[in-house]
């Protein structure tokens, strides 16, 4: 089938959709309300064959996009798609389905030519509040029926035109109604943006070549794909085991055991020997993590012009059980899945860097870190509800310190501003820096944790879902593990250490102070260059007493004037 087109038709063909999918992203962005849409990027946006097999991705969200190639089949699945006509679009945010929590709502939007459904085009945004328990809808919860509202399939947009009852149905709902109502026309307007610009290619193409244009594109990202697992990563067996703290409920840790096998082209990840499902909503789905093995194999084939389709998840095969933390069946709780998604991740990597260390980093700061507070705003009297995800320390990896003070990985989302975050809530933000010395020591130290304040104006209610409290971010190739999270009330007074996962009302005034784990360190801290441990210095990332203990390097080793030094 291939063959009927030259190479350069396909390779136009295959950029226009991702250029499609990126102007979907643009659009939703820029139509976005909430801080954590607008700002944060936390959104992702996809194009699909009549079939529903992915074509291309905007590379906003990575812990959405293997998602999106399980959930918009199985929407497409459910729904009536002969029923779906010009103008019409479908929403779900069942993560049971195939997402990941019940916050990452999903709207699929058929493309029409001539009077048949050629194509579709999807947004998948996480949305600041769902309902449920907790403001934020992340919280220390048993079953999925606490985290707030589930929306099945259901047709929200008719002829173009928005279904006002049943927005309204939603909005009642949840705490942070003006942003919900306006995130989700910004989602519209996303599809919207791509089902024009897809008629616009068909017009191009013609409306006969593109279906076997859009097979062209798969068959040849699954040629690439298989070449490229066959020059980068050797045949054979990877394995390796991680631990989150806890559930929250229970003091026991949660085991994550990844075991990988490549041949021929085609790797296989195997999580069955994991911890069974828990009471509590760390519990991840299937969707959720096959979306954190395939970002690991991306990763790993490199800057190769790799197109992250149909034809590339053909060559990811993930095995699960059924009822395990990687497999939860509901009604289990998942709204904090995304750290058991990310331990896979992780636990994945290290499992290749005992074989590749040169191809990997160290670990990560390892946890989503989901803050979210609310209650009553004293400002305006009315509701509110606030969330993010925090950053901390990349791993550093062979050449390269890790980065400071990022959201890594599957997060790939921004820092929100001091600014914005005041002005939109009751909330000060008193301390925002790196933490000294959280970054593992290495050859290549690892990133700097972040540390950020918020005192409240108000009462709130306030939950933290987190991790890396217990157990630290590991170095690689001799490298020493990065500082481990802490969350602590009252930093400059009582300084009340609280676990990395829980719930709880606090009055006004209080401060929070949310400090993520650094970093792990890349390789023997003994060969560290002096000029490196000296800008770190100088930087304030580590203190005197830290250069002398971790590196062996006193003031006059390294050339660093006294009164520069921290003491």
């Amino acid at each position: 089938m291939t063959s009927e087109f030259d190479p350069i038709r396909v390779e136009v063909f295959r950029n226009a959709l991702t250029a499609i999918a990126d102007e979907m992203g643009i659009a939703l962005r820029r139509a976005a309300y909430s801080t954590n849409i607008k700002t944060r990027l936390d959104y992702s946006c996809a194009v699909f064959d009549a079939d529903g097999k992915t074509l291309a991705q905007a590379f906003t969200q990575p812990i959405h996009l293997g998602t999106l190639r399980h959930f918009v089949p199985r929407i497409l699945g459910i729904v009536d798609t002969g029923s779906l006509g010009p103008g019409d679009a479908v929403l779900c945010n069942d993560g049971h389905l195939g997402g990941i929590h019940l916050n990452d709502v999903c709207l699929v939007a058929p493309v029409h030519n001539k009077g048949l459904i050629v194509a579709y085009v999807a947004t998948i945004a996480h949305h600041v509040d769902i309902g449920g328990g907790t403001p934020g809808s992340i919280g220390l919860f048993e079953e999925i029926y606490q985290e707030g509202l589930q929306i099945p399939p259901v047709k929200i947009v008719k002829a173009g035109q928005v279904d006002e009852e049943l927005l309204s149905l939603i909005t009642r709902n949840v705490r942070s109604q003006r942003e919900t109502a306006g995130d989700l026309r910004a989602q519209i307007a996303g599809v919207n943006i791509g089902e024009r610009r897809i008629v616009d290619l068909i017009r191009q193409h013609q409306v006969s070549a593109f279906a076997d244009l859009c097979d062209a594109v798969i068959d040849h990202g699954e040629r690439v794909t298989r070449s490229a697992i066959a020059a980068s990563v050797p045949d054979g067996r990877y394995g390796s085991v991680g631990y989150l703290d806890d559930d929250g409920f229970d003091d026991r840790p949660v085991e994550v055991v990844v075991d990988i096998e490549v041949s021929d082209g085609t790797v296989v990840y195997d999580l069955r020997r994991s911890a069974a499902q828990r009471r509590a909503s760390i519990n991840t789905t299937y969707a959720m993590s096959f979306s954190a093995c395939a970002y690991t194999l991306r990763a790993l084939l490199g800057d190769t012009d790799i197109p992250v389709n149909e034809g590339f998840y053909r060559c990811i095969d993930v095995l699960t059980e059924p009822g395990t933390v990687c497999d939860a069946l509901r009604p289990a709780a998942i709204g904090a899945g995304a750290d058991v998604g990310g331990r896979v991740l992780e636990v994945a990597l290290s499992a290749f860097g005992k074989r590749l260390p040169h191809r990997v980093p160290a670990d990560t700061k390892g946890t989503m870190c989901n803050v979210g507070f609310g209650g009553i705003d004293p400002r305006t009297g009315e509701s509110f509800a606030f969330y993010e995800a925090q950053a901390g320390g990349y791993g550093g990896r062979q050449g390269l310190d890790g980065m400071d003070a990022v959201q890594p990985h599957m997060q790939n989302t921004e820092n929100s501003p001091i600014e914005e975050t005041e002005a939109n809530y009751p909330v000060a933000i008193t301390r925002y820096e790196l933490i000294e010395g959280s970054g593992g020591a290495g050859e290549f130290r690892g990133g700097m944790g972040l540390r950020r304040d918020y005192q409240f104006e108000g009462d709130v209610k306030l939950s933290i879902m987190a991790d890396r409290v217990k157990f630290s971010p590991q170095g690689l190739a001799g490298g020493l593990p990065g500082h481990p999270c802490r969350f602590i009330i009252d930093p400059d007074g009582e300084a009340r250490q609280l676990p990395s996962k829980f719930s709880i009302t606090v009055p006004a005034g209080t401060t929070m102070s949310v400090q993520i784990a650094g970093g792990g360190g890349y390789g023997d801290p003994s060969d560290r260059d002096p000029a490196a441990i000296a800008s770190d210095l100088k930087n304030g990332l580590i203190s005197r007493a830290q250069a002398k203990q971790l590196y062996g390097y006193g003031v006059s080793n390294i050339g660093v004037s006294p009164d520069l030094d921290t003491p």
